[in-house]
């Protein structure tokens, strides 16, 4: 069983100055998107408050003064029965020994991560690691709900819960939204989607290094003050007139894997360690990720790696709106025009003085289509990019094409550092 988590000084800190200024109407915004019955798990799930419901809060009147206020007022409008959430298992895909092997080694050590009594929450992009780690923690947590024979009116204050939080912004683009919707509906997770505020912060536009670190702050405080509220209304009796003020634990996971650790770059792993989020797959390659995301069925397994918008701007680039639109604007340009499926890494990175520059894996490149050296460079050109970039989507100029880099553009080495204070706007 996990332990209740206890936060370090830091955390405490960024999460009081958070919650101040998280809207009062962002837990109103928290749908949670119903499943389409899949899962990844034969088995029976019993119900789950965060199953197809919508989180909202009780507008009236009289608004909440502060987001503290606003979480307490949250409610669950709706609660299924064991009967109704009966679900068929996801067909598995290249069922062999090393890879049901994998698959069981990762499920124990989920279940020693995970308290039954918990809210389990998955921060959740859609990418193949998240995903990964959200069939795991959905299919490990399932035995928990399928042993409990007590009803659900029996069971208030017994039961935790396990949902996938996605956290929305300027940065996360569409298609990603859209995929992330999908998976989860395989994988038979329920999923919260909610609005995040790290744009606001000073820090994490001024886009000079410490902006993962912004991000991964502001996602974690949001996803604990959800799954806080979603869990006290879970403890409540229907018919009881008082909230419950016995203090639940929640934990948080992450798709962190083995070399996201070696990379010295990503300041959203101390975020993470702040808030003691828990890495079912920090002790496997993302090669592995992707074995055991094909043997259970997850239909992005072979997927490209999905960053934030933000990771497309260089050192200094203002992570502005207009520029994460701009960026996403173009890089849906150059898929639809050189027809990439979401298998091929393509980027396109705004440089100092606006540059547009579009990266692609070595091997489109060497492609050689036509016989054209740059055919790449010369088909973006032939559809008018440089011109819908300067006049349409706010870039200066067109810099060409090279080869995919990965990572940030804007990163700073995690060694020797003092990641800033998250800052309250007054």
């Amino acid at each position: 069983m996990a332990r209740n988590l206890t936060r370090s000084v830091l955390s405490q800190v960024a999460r009081s100055h958070l919650l101040s200024r998280i809207p009062q109407h962002s837990l109103a915004n928290a749908y949670i998107r119903p499943s389409n019955g899949t899962e990844a798990a034969n088995h029976t799930t019993k119900a789950n408050v965060a199953n197809n419901e919508r989180v909202d809060c009780m507008e009236d009147d009289t608004s909440p003064k502060d987001a503290s206020e606003a979480v307490h007022r949250v409610r669950v409008t709706q609660i299924r029965s064991s009967v109704e959430t009966r679900t068929k298992p996801t067909q598995l895909i290249n069922s062999n020994n090393e890879s049901s092997e994998l698959v069981d080694t990762l499920l124990a050590r989920t279940s020693e991560m995970m308290d039954p009594h918990a809210a389990n929450v998955v921060a959740y992009s859609g990418g193949v690691d998240s995903s990964l780690v959200a069939a795991l923690v959905h299919r490990a947590f399932s035995p928990i709900l399928q042993q409990s024979t007590r009803t659900a009116a029996d069971s208030y204050g017994q039961n935790g819960s396990v949902q996938a939080v996605l956290g929305i912004s300027p940065a996360v683009p569409r298609s990603q939204i859209e995929m992330a919707r999908r998976v989860a509906e395989t994988i038979g997770i329920p999923l919260t989607e909610v609005p995040t505020i790290e744009g606001s912060d000073d820090t994490y536009q001024r886009n000079d290094g410490y902006a993962c670190y912004v991000c991964k702050t502001h996602l974690y405080s949001t996803l604990e003050t959800v799954a806080d509220a979603i869990l006290k209304q879970q403890r409540q009796p229907p018919c009881a007139e008082k909230d419950h003020t016995e203090n639940h634990p929640v934990i948080l996971y992450n798709g962190t894997n083995a070399d996201d650790t070696r990379d010295p770059t990503r300041l959203g792993l101390i975020a993470a360690d702040n808030f003691q989020v828990h890495s079912p797959l920090d002790q496997i390659t993302k090669d592995q990720v992707r074995q055991a995301a094909k043997h259970l069925g997850l239909p992005n397994w072979n997927s490209a790696a999905s960053p934030c918008l933000r990771s497309r701007l260089a050192m200094g680039v203002m992570a502005t709106e207009e520029h994460l639109k701009a960026v996403e604007m173009a890089e849906e340009f150059v898929r639809r025009v050189l027809s990439l499926d979401d298998t091929v890494n393509a980027r396109v990175r705004m440089m100092a003085g606006g540059k547009a520059i579009v990266e692609l894996d070595q091997f489109v490149l060497e492609s050689n289509n036509g016989g054209q050296e740059n055919w790449a460079a010369i088909l973006l050109q032939d559809h008018g990019f440089e011109q819908r970039c300067i006049d349409e989507w706010g870039f200066n100029s067109f810099g060409g094409v090279r080869g995919f880099k990965t990572g940030s553009v804007a990163a700073m080495p995690t060694e020797d550092i003092q990641p800033p204070l998250v800052s309250v706007a007054t």
